[in-house]
């Protein structure tokens, strides 16, 4: 009887997918300014990117503060925001002594 065993090798998949660096020193330096410049231009766009959603934030805000608010009803006298209730304090239960 014939049994066949696969084996992986990580080996093999792990250079596939590992950068090399190129050999000349001239396609060096250009990948590495390369790099560079890819770099600086996430950095740029993502301070547009930034300055935008602080812009359209304190817009947001400027319109919504320069609307009227809503009428008070005439009999009321606190804010919207309080909730009024009933409490009562309630006692430290006392537990059994074993």
């Amino acid at each position: 009887m014939f049994a066949q065993v696969f084996r992986f090798d990580a080996s093999r998949l792990h250079s596939a997918f590992a950068p090399r660096k190129p050999r000349h020193p001239l396609a060096r330096i250009a990948v590495g300014l390369l790099g560079i410049g890819v770099l600086a231009l996430l950095v740029f766009f993502s301070l547009f990117v930034g300055i935008a959603m602080l812009g359209i934030g304190l817009g947001y805000r400027l319109l919504r503060a320069r609307k009227p608010s809503a009428p008070r009803p005439v009999g009321r006298t606190s804010s919207a925001n309080v909730v009024d209730g009933e409490y009562r304090i309630v006692g430290k239960t006392i537990l059994p002594s074993a």
